[in-house]
């Protein structure tokens, strides 16, 4: 809870996964994908619930074992096209019929292993302290904008008109990007979604990037067993 408001935990988790295959529970360091997300949730002591959103028995046994509440997905919100929001909006109208309370929610997705602590309780307090409706976590650009182009009928062209794409990075206006660690919300303000996650009145939590990894492919997993042993080692001779 935050000022007696209870606050939920909601992490999606669906089975199928063309790119990496059984994704959400393949190991990492030694224990499933999700279970890094469910064991940082658990240890926040503002968050009341933890609930996995699942179409998938397996994920749902490994999340029933790390002490996670498990909801069934239909499948209809299990496709690879279907959003996110979607299946937001439909576990918090199921969690109203039961009589849930809770204002602000959680999204924490299991492709981002490696998110801090700090940032999942920053994004809640900047929502309640702020009168937000949304909140999510950025990070610096990968790739300034005014540095990208279009390219049509093989012929080159900046993709912001007026841009100047040689100008030195300090001269470049800052751009920042989703990392994809953090969604905060106001359960009852998810009317407002257009199709994501940012809604309302907005707000943002930055981050240095140095723990930012959304997972989508054998790259990006290998590029995370490097970044999680890096931690550990960090941990061990702090």
């Amino acid at each position: 809870m935050i000022d007696s408001h209870r606050v939920i935990a909601i992490i999606p988790a669906r089975g199928g996964s063309k790119s990496v295959p059984k994704k959400n529970i393949r190991p990492l360091l030694g224990k499933p994908l999700i279970a890094w997300t469910l064991e940082l949730a658990g240890r926040i002591e503002m968050v009341d619930r933890v609930i996995v959103s699942t179409d998938c028995a397996v994920i749902a046994r490994t999340a029933r074992e790390y002490g996670a509440e498990v909801y069934e997905r239909s499948a209809e919100l299990s496709t690879d096209t279907a959003l996110v929001i979607d299946t937001i909006q439909d576990l918090s109208r199921r969690l109203d019929g039961e009589g849930e309370s809770a204002l602000y929610a959680l999204l924490l997705e299991p492709t981002a292993p490696l998110r801090q602590e700090r940032d999942v309780m920053l994004c809640v307090q900047r929502l309640h302290h702020q009168g937000l409706d949304s909140v999510a976590t950025f990070k610096a650009a990968e790739l300034n904008p005014h540095r990208a182009w279009c390219i049509e009928g093989e012929v080159p062209r900046v993709f912001i008109d007026g841009s100047v794409p040689w100008l030195p990075r300090q001269q470049l206006p800052s751009a920042y990007q989703l990392s994809g660690e953090v969604y905060a919300f106001r359960r009852d303000r998810l009317s407002l979604s257009t199709g994501g996650m940012l809604f309302g009145r907005m707000g943002a939590v930055i981050v240095d990037g140095a723990h930012s990894l959304d997972i989508d492919d054998e790259r990006d997993f290998c590029m995370a067993e490097f970044m999680a042993r890096e931690r550990q080692h960090e941990q061990v001779t702090a």
